[in-house]
């Protein structure tokens, strides 16, 4: 196995690969707004594809946000730790 790599690390890669390569499951709208997409679909407008870009929009940003955060954070404890070694 990887060498420093604990449960926690383990468990946020599996989780990540998972949303990465199974994005028909990650990729959802509440059942009101699916409903009215698909039938919109039918009809020909295109309102449906701008309804769910505009959903993954809003779901993508808090993700980057909380990332970044992350990897601030672990930057500079890995600074912190070098100097005390």
């Amino acid at each position: 196995m990887i060498p420093n790599m604990n449960y926690r690390t383990l468990l946020f890669l599996f989780i990540l690969m998972l949303a990465l390569f199974a994005p028909e499951h990650t990729i959802a709208q509440c059942a009101m707004c699916k409903a009215n997409a698909e039938s919109s679909l039918k009809e020909g407008n295109d309102t449906a594809r701008g309804l769910n870009m505009g959903i993954m929009y809003l779901l993508v940003i808090p993700y980057l946000a909380i990332g970044a955060i992350g990897y601030w954070w672990y930057l500079r404890n890995k600074k912190s730790r070098a100097s005390e070694e």
